[in-house]
């Protein structure tokens, strides 16, 4: 039990002095505007609280968002970039906007997350002045996740060939779970000697997502970008087996649909919901859903980093049934605040589902073990600290 609450982290050989003179200037690169704000927005206050300057780029920046930002200490920067799909042409764009923007702006450290600003910002890093740049691998998603398909083969192909390369410019690569650094050791995407280290993910606001009372009636509740490998089918299979038995229980869904090629059209999402799942659409704002339920499901095979959504729920005091895979099973002590299923498999996700049907008071004493992990282990202020000293700052 000690090693898997130990807060301290995980990493391999880094430099000693990551604190190099004259650091002024630190540009945080997304591919979605709202990441920064909901992902990054404690990180940027931090930065800024230290009386750096802050950049904060992404494609389709729009007024609420560049207000947020500017809130919470940062300047705005728009690029046009593509988040998925792979355009050569497109993509060296963006490569040649990041690069201006590092020299037009005298950028000193670069923190980008996401493929797409992982690669293209650091390879731009170099020659312009940029003093570390330091990726964060935030899951591997779509190319790394299980499947032989050819379109999902040739955009892992061209990942590993661009993640090596862009890695060669940067000084530490941070990952938010052992699995994904093991896996680029062992494929040779992360040079041998570049450093790298695990944090634990991108930790969670312990005020705002803080313990709230168990609803009455026992819920299920997962929340995710629609994708097919983040289990939302299994979510509905497994729905559907448990109504068999228990017709009043609540399985809601929340998440908005995808351009991902992996993503889950609306027919499909009319099936879901066809098998008794409810759903609840995008939510700006997903603590009262939270509230409204008593455990919180995440049947993915997604190749997450280690899930947002998952330390969100955690906070507020929520049981966590998961998948026992990358990123996932970060978040689950077994049998102390949740249970780890196979992925894919709707049938042991809807046994450790009833469990807490059968079991009214197990909810809420996992829930305060997820609480007491979040506080030791996924405090949000706790990995910014990680962050800004691996960065120099």
């Amino acid at each position: 039990m000690s090693d898997v609450m130990n807060k301290s982290r995980s990493s391999e050989s880094i430099d000693s002095d990551l604190r190099p003179s004259g650091i002024r200037r630190v540009a945080i690169l997304a591919s979605s505007p709202q990441s920064l704000i909901t992902f990054r927005g404690n990180l940027i206050s931090a930065l800024s609280t230290r009386g750096l300057d802050v950049i904060a780029t992404a494609p389709l920046m729009d007024n609420k968002v560049i207000d947020g930002l500017s809130f919470l200490g940062a300047r705005a920067i728009g690029l046009n970039l593509s988040r998925t799909g792979f355009n050569p042409f497109a993509d060296l764009q963006a490569l040649m906007q990041y690069r201006q923007m590092f020299l037009d702006n005298e950028v000193d450290v670069v923190i980008p997350y996401t493929i797409k600003p992982v690669i293209w910002g650091t390879l731009a890093a170099r020659r312009t002045g940029v003093i570390r740049v330091v990726p964060m691998i935030t899951g591997l998603g779509y190319p790394f996740s299980n499947g032989y398909e050819p379109r999902r083969l040739i955009a892992r192909f061209f990942a590993c060939v661009l993640y090596r390369l862009a890695f060669s410019r940067a000084n530490v690569v941070l990952f938010q779970n052992p699995d994904d650094m093991a896996l680029f050791r062992k494929w040779r995407i992360l040079p041998g000697k570049m450093p790298a280290a695990v944090i634990n993910g991108s930790g969670v606001d312990l005020v705002e997502f803080s313990p709230v009372p168990m609803p009455i009636r026992p819920g299920f509740l997962m929340i995710a970008r629609l994708l097919r490998d983040k289990g939302v089918h299994e979510l509905a299979a497994a729905a559907k087996l448990l109504k068999a038995q228990y017709p009043d229980i609540a399985v809601r869904l929340v998440g908005s649909l995808d351009e991902s090629p992996n993503g889950i059209r609306q027919s499909e999402l009319e099936d879901i919901t066809g098998c008794g799942v409810e759903y609840l659409g995008r939510l700006d704002d997903v603590r009262p859903a939270i509230a409204e339920n008593s455990v919180y499901v995440l049947p993915s095979y997604y190749r997450e980093g280690t899930p947002r959504s998952t330390l969100e729920a955690m906070a507020m005091g929520r049981a966590v049934v998961t998948t026992d895979a990358p990123g996932c099973r970060e978040t689950v002590v077994e049998g102390v605040n949740g249970f780890l299923v196979p992925p894919r498999d709707a049938v042991a996700l809807a046994a450790a589902m009833e469990k807490f049907i059968r079991d009214p008071g197990l909810a809420a004493r996992m829930g305060s073990e997820s609480r007491r992990i979040a506080e030791e282990k996924y405090d949000v202020n706790l990995v910014n600290a990680e962050i800004m000293r691996h960065a120099g700052l």
